[in-house]
């Protein structure tokens, strides 16, 4: 069925335009792969990494509109931009409404090509003061928040909710509606409630109506439990979403986005990376950070993220035991080229 999919795709170029998915005037490709914003992941190094693996658009970490008006060093922080991660959005979160305001003017002078507004995140620290999923209870609100952002950017707005606050509450589709009409450009769907948070399976038959809903013409994109290039095809066929945003399935693993782009022009499955190339990779990100946040504190952060990189490797808990206490710069890279020396001569299959 795939391939029959793939041989009969249009082939002509008026087809491909017709095809083609955009946010405004921002050309995505026909079905575009996006990096979900994600906390102490989806930074500048992180974003380099997927945006090499194929990733079609990116989304800082959520930040505080409350911290950008006050000029917090880390909300400022999360605005830096780089030229080769473009397209890409910045991602804020509040619930005052001259906050957002404040906060859509300054974001905008950090040019990104897109403004992207969070009403699904579901930690409690969030949701207690009534933003990100915590303003599902009220869609009064999100509504007359969302279009106080529309009216104060020249940005595109786009916005990142969640399914409803729990089963008894799922508004979506009046949600995506409501939206679109004050403004925004693009919606993208994380299919499940707060009440879920990340438990349970997602439930994508909501984005599917809101997708099939005759009345909504913004692009649609799904999120939530994609974590191989099979169940990509399978959901993108099954639900006739406009493209697929990725979060925990990249995290410590950038390559999902090349495998499913891979998977979905031929057919086939890529091998996993090898040792080479994952450690590469870190080595990548590692040198980043640091470059970005300065070494000692480039050296910290990087240490969420070992384990994620070599998830499965016999023998990996030595390593990260080094990794995650060692401070100098030089000796973590030395650490790095000893796993490289040790794995490479272990069978990829052995090793994932």
């Amino acid at each position: 069925m795939l391939r029959g999919w793939i041989a009969n795709k249009g082939n002509t170029s008026a087809e491909r335009a017709r095809d083609m998915v955009k946010i405004e005037n921002i050309e995505l490709g026909e079905f575009p792969l996006l990096l979900a914003p994600m906390e102490d992941v989806s930074d500048p190094p992180f974003r380099a990494l997927c945006k090499k693996q194929g990733a079609d658009m990116m989304y800082t970490e959520f930040i505080s509109v409350e911290g950008l008006i006050r000029d917090a060093t880390k909300s400022l922080q999360k605005l830096d931009i780089y030229d080769e991660e473009r397209p890409i959005g910045v991602q804020i979160f509040g619930a005052e409404l001259d906050s957002m305001m404040r906060a859509a003017e300054i974001v905008e002078a950090a040019n990104p090509e897109v403004l992207d507004i969070n009403y699904g995140c579901p930690v409690q620290k969030v949701v207690c003061k009534m933003a990100g999923a915590g303003i599902l209870r009220d869609v009064k609100k999100m509504v007359e928040l969302t279009q106080a952002v529309v009216k104060s950017t020249n940005l595109p707005v786009t916005v990142k909710t969640r399914l409803g606050w729990d089963h008894n509450t799922i508004f979506i589709e009046e949600v995506a509606e409501r939206l679109q009409d004050i403004g925004i450009k693009a919606l993208s769907i994380h299919a499940r409630t707060r009440v879920q948070m990340y438990k349970g399976e997602s439930d994508w038959s909501w984005i599917s109506k809101v997708k099939n809903n005759p009345r909504i013409h913004i692009p649609i994109f799904g999120n939530g439990d994609i974590d191989t290039p099979q169940k990509a095809v399978e959901y993108r066929e099954r639900y006739a979403v406009d493209g697929i945003m990725i979060g925990r399935a990249s995290i410590g693993y950038p390559w999902i986005f090349r495998e499913i782009k891979h998977y979905m022009a031929t057919g086939e499955l890529l091998p996993p990376p090898d040792i080479h190339e994952r450690v590469d990779a870190v080595r990548q990100h590692l040198q980043h950070s640091i470059d970005w946040k300065g070494a000692k504190l480039g050296v910290v952060e990087m240490r969420r993220h070992y384990t994620n990189y070599f998830r499965g490797f016999p023998g990996i808990k030595e390593f990260r035991s080094q990794l995650v206490t060692e401070e100098n710069p030089a000796i973590l890279f030395e650490i790095l080229d000893r796993m490289e020396d040790v794995y490479s001569a272990i069978e990829v299959s052995e090793l994932v």
